[in-house]
């Protein structure tokens, strides 16, 4: 797996020839780099989601005993540019990585995880500004969604196709607790500086963006073979596959970020509770997600990931359900248990479709060996077209949370309550689930398709 066909690319944190496959090689130091490296990424990419779910935490803030006017759909359409922006980085994110090195754009995209801190402080100390001024600062603060995005595909290279299901799993449940923490932090704030003090929860990070941004410059090395360019892109959005794969991630990673940001509002105006009680409740959905998205990255090593992933997206409609009823019945208890049963399963299908659009490539390698090519091309062409899948994929699931903040959003303005959202909800996971039976357990997922004929020094 090293670097085949291109110029060496010499330096200190430049790594020439990395062979995760080779169990010498990995056994020896492959495994200590690989854990190094993603360690550090988890940092950055924890405050990156930090950054991310700033704003859904700010809009707590933003209630009339504080200075505020804005409306509850205008706090909906304000935490809705942050998942936008982050969903239209994601794609540069990730080809950065190969453009720039692993290490090097983890520095750069650390350091400027603080420009949205700043913005954020510059514009919650004035509630009387016009609601663009706010529209736009929360908009910076999607930056923090790329990250995500330039970590997943970075620490893909780095690990074995065995261990990439686990792998990503963990480097993504590692990062999404950054949600939780933010809202953590605002919590915090509520308790200790009471609701007039929204401005303490960015000034919180920078030191932690800075110390981020040191581990990133120490510790984490440039793969020279790690190469996410635009034909693998090009490529993998012609293949149907990358769709299917595009609705699953809205409706899981999707689901996530959506319900994240969007849930402490609900609870604020469905069942009309308090900031503090708003902020400390939704911390736990978020925190519950975020941990189960390692062992559904750890099951669909062990059992596909399209068995994993069906069966959370069958966890997830009743949980959906269950809100419905609650909703319509006014029954809080129902409704927060609901909830956290939709965080679970989402946490555990964001672990599983990566291993699930691995192993598409995978198989397609497989064959391309079987029907004579070079055995070691098919391999490497697998796993640049991965890597891109996920960039894409991960795109077009980001703009699947802003879909859910503007479902809600809609939803309060015709009918006055969630109702509508969730019954549109409820239906697209049932969409997602035929989708992932018909499309990867019925059948192979992979086909009979040969990959792409790429030039592996090709940019």
């Amino acid at each position: 797996m090293g670097g085949v066909g291109r110029p060496a690319r010499r330096g200190p944190h430049w790594i020439e020839r990395w062979q995760p496959a080779d169990p010498a090689c990995w056994a020896e130091k492959g495994r200590a780099v690989a854990r190094r490296n993603m360690l550090a990424s988890i940092f950055v990419e924890h405050l990156g989601f930090s950054t991310w779910g700033l704003w859904s935490v700010l809009v707590l803030f933003m209630v009339p005993a504080a200075g505020f006017t804005i409306t509850l759909d205008q706090k909906f359409l304000l935490v809705t540019p942050v998942t936008l922006v982050g969903a239209v980085l994601w794609i540069p994110y990730t080809f950065a990585v190969g453009r720039f090195g692993g290490r090097n754009w983890t520095v750069v995209s650390a350091a400027l995880l603080l420009v949205p801190m700043i913005c954020a402080v510059a514009a919650i100390r004035l509630p009387g500004l016009p609601l663009w001024v706010f529209l736009l600062a929360a908009a910076v603060g999607g930056i923090g969604g790329g990250n995500f995005a330039s970590s997943i595909a970075n620490i893909n290279f780095f690990y074995r196709d065995c261990d990439k299901g686990r792998a990503l799993g963990l480097n993504a449940g590692g990062g999404n607790p950054g949600v939780a923490l933010t809202q953590l932090v605002g919590l915090a704030v509520i308790a200790l500086a009471t609701i007039r003090q929204p401005v303490y929860v960015p000034l919180i990070y920078p030191p932690l963006i800075m110390a981020a941004t040191l581990c990133a410059m120490s510790y984490m090395d440039n793969l020279s073979c790690a190469r996410t360019d635009i034909a693998a892109q090009i490529a993998v959005v012609k293949d149907r596959h990358c769709w299917f794969m595009s609705m699953l991630y809205v409706g899981t990673f999707g689901s996530f970020i959506g319900y994240s940001f969007a849930f402490g509002l609900v609870l604020q105006n469905q069942f009309h509770r308090t900031p503090l009680e708003a902020a400390y409740l939704t911390l736990i959905g978020p925190l519950a997600g975020s941990l189960s998205c390692p062992v559904g990255g750890w099951l669909a090593d062990r059992l596909g990931g399209a068995r994993v992933t069906l069966c959370t997206i069958g966890v997830m409609a009743p949980a959906t359900a269950v809100i419905l009823v609650a909703t319509l019945r006014m029954s809080f208890a129902r409704f927060g248990a609901g909830f956290v049963a939709v965080f679970v399963p989402s946490g555990f299908a964001n672990g599983s479709t990566y291993k699930l659009i691995r192993g598409i490539f995978q198989r397609r390698a497989q064959a391309g060996m079987a029907a004579a090519q070079d055995p070691e091309i098919a391999p490497a062409q697998a796993r640049r077209l991965s890597a891109a899948m996920l960039g894409i994929v991960g795109a077009v699931g980001a703009l699947g949370g802003a879909a859910i903040n503007l479902a809600f959003r809609e939803s309060y303005l015709a009918a006055g309550s969630a109702s509508p959202a969730l019954i549109g909800f409820l239906a697209f996971c049932a969409l997602c689930a035929g989708v992932t039976y018909l499309g990867y357990l019925r059948r192979p997922a992979a086909d009979a398709v040969p990959l792409p004929d790429l030039a592996l020094s090709g940019g």
